[in-house]
């Protein structure tokens, strides 16, 4: 059982919610700020060397991916100087044809494959840190020479073993809720910060 099976009682709704937001409270506090800073500054770099960053995940981590670029490249307002980043999760059709075609566990894989160059970027957003199709991509960044970065929860699994450097939000296995709860924070947080970096008050 994990911590939000345990603060489930009685079908109380207002208990639920309150210890809810307090258990996701004391994860947000454990994250480290020295991943978030070290996070950044390879963000800084790739722009500064006009390095493309790809985002990808799966499921509600994919949403997750289309928000950080939003963020990122619109949000940022950065138009002299543009962060160049694109998620691998929005292109329904490039998804679908690689998946029914070749499998689903090559549907970034392929796509890095044939976009990425080197001193690329690839951030790779997973609760459980295992999922092949990552693992793959994380594969074929390494074979190119891109640099790898994992936004991870539960115990960050194999992927977090394999990347370049990562932000791990920490979570017991199943808490889905507060690790994706955390890596939206960590985009809203990276989002700030670079659009008044590169437009200070």
């Amino acid at each position: 059982m994990n911590n939000i099976e345990r603060i489930y009682k009685d079908n109380s709704i207002k208990g639920f919610a309150s210890e809810y937001i307090k258990y996701t409270r004391e994860v947000l506090l454990k994250i480290s700020i020295k991943e978030v800073e070290c996070f950044i500054k390879a963000i800084l770099r790739a722009r500064e060397r006009n390095s493309t960053i790809y985002f990808i995940g799966n499921g509600g981590s994919a949403s997750t991916a289309s928000h950080f670029v939003n963020d990122m490249a619109i949000g940022t307002r950065s138009w002299d100087k543009p962060f160049n980043a694109i998620s691998l999760c929005d292109n329904q059709a490039v998804l679908s044809a690689i998946a029914n075609d070749d499998g689903y566990d090559h549907v970034f894989s392929q796509q890095l494959n044939v976009y990425l160059k080197k001193d690329d970027v690839v951030v790779i957003i997973s609760a459980s840190g295992n999922s092949k199709n990552l693992i793959n991509a994380v594969n074929i960044a390494k074979d190119k020479k891109a640099e790898t970065i994992a936004i991870t929860s539960f115990d960050g699994g194999e992927l977090k073993k394999i990347v370049d450097m990562s932000i791990h939000v920490p979570t017991e296995f199943g808490e889905y809720g507060p690790a994706e709860d955390g890596h939206i924070i960590i985009n809203h947080l990276v989002g700030a910060f670079l659009k008044l970096y590169v437009k200070p008050l």
